[in-house]
């Protein structure tokens, strides 16, 4: 372990507050008071930005002060920088569980129905039987596990708890973050701003109920272990027993590898960077880590690797492809180009930062830097795979533990070995005034705790800027549970988007089809001609099945702010289809509309 203990602890211009619970039991009062007096039931396109109580802002602030003064004092215990991380994570991760009464995210409410299938056919089945979702039975770890978390739980539903899983997957990462901190320092201010602004940065929504949030925490944890138990030193002084910490890696990789496409990927790339470090030169985790990916994708996952392998493989080095959005990812409106841009200076400031710390504290460049080549490691994911147009947010996510550590190096004060500072006194460089210390010291409290501040304001923008996409009023779920409840077996649903929950419910015997997802040739025939257009797509479905005509608020919301359809091509498709004769009304509220094709001959129902 590297130990800078030894480092002269910072002081701020002005002493830290008596009692430094204070400010985060005030923080916490005002986040109280902002979420009881928050409407969330007409979100705009600035998403819970514009809806949250101006006291949510101040609380967030008083929040971020508090931390700043605690965590400098070299005086106060760890926990009270703990504490504050908690009220963060509390304020930032738990305010939408708390103000929203149904679940966000149309991919979260995608994995619950993949639950629901695992528990309703017992099994895993192939592409002939559930078409393209066979991709979910093929890495079915994390589904897997919450079913067994389910039945043991005895709820009937993800839904019952998912809501607050960014706050449970966020916790995950705690412990991991601070062993890898914990290597390379001991000194305590480090190690929380650093855990602080990772929690600030990462805005990219992967920690919503998702294979992706437990395999990235499994990531970290893989990373905790490696760097602490397989560096060149630990390996010499025989503590603990490599083969112990082999076998602990080996269950988190597995457990990885059987949950998730891209991060036993990111994970092998991330081994290999350390093993080109003189401190770890030990290949162990990296086999365990290729040999299991190997063998999962030649087994269990061929299916799936069978069909996408060239598609891969034309993607690999076109980083332009890789990198740029498309059709229907393009944010529009002021509130979502606020929303993407407010996302972009955040990470962008976290990672000129990180490059200020690396240049800045030449003691953590050479002590940390098997850090910074994690940091380093993912980025030449970028020429791999466009990832669904999400790999710059992927590989994003991936440096973020290393970038966030020397972010909190570049703003505290230099870091120094005693011998460095009394080489300086000995060659009589100490000449500076009261003062211009004072200044300095003013500059090194104010100036980092601004930044800190921004960042940790501009996080909820970032976050939850896009939750009039995210968020399905009760109504809405209630509409497309009707849908779901009626829909005899082979029935097909007819929909704008996915954008709505539920909509992968039952999709082991009902067909779904996204009109926007078709080619832009057929969406504009939709346009020019709605009723008679989509009534022809949905003709082919024969009794007892029926046909369904599904449009409500989330479709409209992600169409209009990605760039899709705008709001009165969408009126005009909805106003063509109610007034076709070919389309019956089936239920309404308001959140939706529910129709369904009349089909030719019999009695109507």
């Amino acid at each position: 372990m590297t130990d800078l203990s030894d480092l002269p602890p910072a002081r701020s211009g002005r002493r830290a507050p008596a009692w430094p619970g204070v400010p985060l039991l005030v923080a916490l009062a005002l986040w109280a008071y902002a979420v009881r007096h928050t409407d969330v039931s007409r979100l705009d396109d600035y998403g819970l930005v514009s809806a949250l109580h101006p006291t949510f802002w101040a609380g967030l602030a008083v929040l971020t002060t508090g931390f700043w003064f605690t965590v400098r004092d070299a005086r106060r215990p760890g926990a009270w920088s703990a504490a504050y991380v908690l009220g963060l994570l509390v304020m930032e991760r738990a305010t939408q569980a708390v103000l929203y009464p149904t679940p966000l995210y149309a991919w979260a409410w995608k994995h619950e129905a993949v639950i629901d299938h695992l528990l309703t056919a017992g099994g895993l089945q192939t592409a002939d039987q559930v078409g393209d979702m066979a991709v979910y039975d093929q890495w079915p770890g994390f589904f897997a596990a919450q079913a067994a978390l389910q039945r043991l739980l005895g709820v009937d539903s993800a839904a019952m708890f998912m809501a607050w899983w960014p706050l449970v997957s966020s916790l995950m990462l705690l412990l991991p973050l601070l062993l890898i901190y914990r290597t390379f320092t001991e000194d305590r201010r480090l190690i929380w701003t650093a855990v602080w602004l990772f929690y600030v940065a990462n805005w990219v929504g992967q920690d919503y109920f998702s294979p992706q949030s437990v395999a990235y925490a499994l990531h970290v944890g893989v990373l905790a272990v490696v760097l602490r138990r397989f560096g060149r030193s630990a390996v010499r002084r025989g503590r603990p027993r490599q083969a112990v910490w082999t076998l602990v890696i080996t269950v988190m990789i597995v457990a990885i590898v059987i949950s998730h496409q891209l991060t036993p990927g990111m994970l092998a790339v991330c081994l290999l960077a350390l093993c080109l470090s003189r401190r770890y030169r030990d290949w162990v985790p990296l086999a365990t880590t290729v040999v299991i990916f190997l063998a999962w994708c030649l087994t269990a996952a061929l299916p799936f690797l069978s069909a996408a392998m060239p598609d891969m493989i034309r993607s690999i080095g076109d980083v332009g492809a890789n990198v740029e959005t498309g059709y229907g990812a393009t944010p529009t409106g002021a509130g979502a180009i606020a929303t993407s841009w407010a996302a972009r200076l955040l990470s962008g400031s976290v990672l000129l930062l990180a490059a200020v710390g690396v240049l800045r504290q030449r003691v953590l460049r050479h002590r940390a830097r098997p850090l910074l080549l994690v940091a380093a490691a993912p980025l030449p994911m970028f020429a791999a795979s466009s990832y669904g147009s999400e790999m710059i947010f992927r590989v994003l996510l991936f440096m973020l533990p290393g970038a966030a550590f020397f972010a909190a190096a570049a703003l505290l004060p230099k870091v120094r070995t005693l011998a460095a500072d009394a080489a300086e006194q000995a060659a009589g460089n100490r000449q500076a005034t009261g003062s211009a210390k004072a200044r300095r010291r003013g500059i090194g409290t104010w100036v980092p705790l601004a930044a800190l501040l921004g960042g940790t304001l501009a996080f909820v923008p970032a976050y939850s800027g896009k939750d009039r996409i995210n968020y399905f009023p009760p109504q809405e779920v209630t509409l497309v549970r009707q849908l779901f409840d009626q829909a005899p077996e082979g029935s097909l649903v007819v929909a704008a988007n996915r954008n709505y929950p539920d909509a992968y419910a039952s999709y082991w015997n009902i067909d779904h089809y996204w009109f926007l997802d078709d080619a832009r040739s057929h969406v504009d025939k939709i346009v020019r001609d709605p009723a008679a257009t989509l009534a022809d797509d949905m003709a082919g479905v024969e009794r007892p099945a029926r046909a369904y005509f599904l449009l409500t608020q989330g479709q409209l919301a992600n169409s209009e702010m990605n760039g899709q359809l705008d709001k009165a091509q969408l009126d005009r498709i909805r106003t063509s289809v109610a007034a076709s004769p070919r389309f019956r009304l089936v239920a309404e509220n308001g959140a939706g509309w529910l129709y369904e094709l009349k089909q030719s001959g019999g009695a109507e129902r």
